[in-house]
């Protein structure tokens, strides 16, 4: 699976990069001839969340809760995680990118002289945001980083994340993502686990990333994964993905291969024999059944 984080930094031949600790600003100008990702459809993750706004060009980022076509305008915040990218080969694809991690956003948001008002409003793993004058001003005043050639000083860097956190957090009309910040200060780490597992199960992750996800080390998250959710991640996952599956072959459209690849599983003979292992038929033989 991709880590789009190295993805991006393995190449700033595409981009012009300035880092601050572990977050990182980009303006990302991937051209036809320079993509990140050679197929239409490729799995992503990204171990902090990310920020961006569409300067050109059009992605669509399918995820567990469902799929989002940005184009040219766009402006969303992406939860940590994973993500499958649908490209079009006939256009390149220009943004601001900006990834974030939890700490920082919480530590940021600790600094509000009025704390984020708890939201009872459900969120999505991408959040559109709503690109008022404020926002448009932030974006304009980080363009004259990348035209200048002096690199800005790491402490400026950092008030120009804690800005874009600030200024997002400030806009009542991101209500969904105020929702979202408010689960990250004080949700218990058993929720998030959870609520991250939950988001997840469906992408072809290693343990060790998982683990990363819910900011724990492997071991750690073993034991806290068996302790909240009675069995082990491996167990938990098998089973989500192999319903999943299930669901996804009603669905005529899709083959196999296809049902394999969006369930999770590293490849179709894995899927097939599990499948059968669980199911005792194979997915051929209980898609003719559901079709019947």
């Amino acid at each position: 699976m991709v880590n789009f984080i190295d993805s991006v930094l393995k190449h700033p031949e595409y981009s012009r990069q300035f880092n601050c600790g572990e977050s990182l600003i980009t303006a990302f100008n991937c051209p036809l001839e320079a993509r990140l990702m050679k197929n239409r459809f490729t799995d992503l993750w990204a171990q902090n969340n990310y920020v961006f706004y569409v300067v050109d060009g059009r992605k669509v980022w399918h995820t567990a809760h469902g799929s989002y076509d940005l184009k040219k305008g766009s402006c969303v915040f992406i939860q940590k995680g994973a993500s499958i990218i649908e490209q079009f080969f006939d256009i390149g694809f220009c943004l601001v990118l900006f990834f974030i991690p939890d700490q920082f956003i919480c530590e940021t948001l600790k600094s509000r002289s009025i704390p984020i008002r708890k939201m009872d409003k459900n969120y999505g793993t991408v959040i559109p945001l709503n690109t008022n004058e404020r926002l448009e001003t932030f974006f304009l005043s980080i363009s004259s980083y990348f035209g200048n050639t002096k690199e800005p000083d790491k402490g400026l860097l950092e008030l120009k994340f804690r800005e874009l956190i600030l200024t997002l957090a400030d806009d009542p009309h991101n209500a969904e993502l105020l929702s979202y910040f408010c689960s990250l200060m004080h949700e218990p780490q058993s929720v998030s686990m959870q609520r991250i597992m939950e988001d997840n199960y469906c992408f072809n992750l290693m343990l060790e990333q998982y683990a990363e996800l819910c900011n724990r080390s492997l071991s750690a998250f073993k034991r806290d994964f068996q302790k909240v959710m009675h069995t082990t991640p491996g167990k938990w996952l098998l089973e989500k993905r192999l319903n999943h599956a299930l669901q996804l072959l009603a669905d005529k459209e899709k083959n196999v291969n296809e049902v394999a690849f969006e369930s999770g599983f590293e490849n179709a003979s894995h899927f097939t024999r599990s499948f059968k292992e669980r199911y005792q038929a194979t997915p051929s033989a209980i898609r003719k059944k559901l079709s019947s």
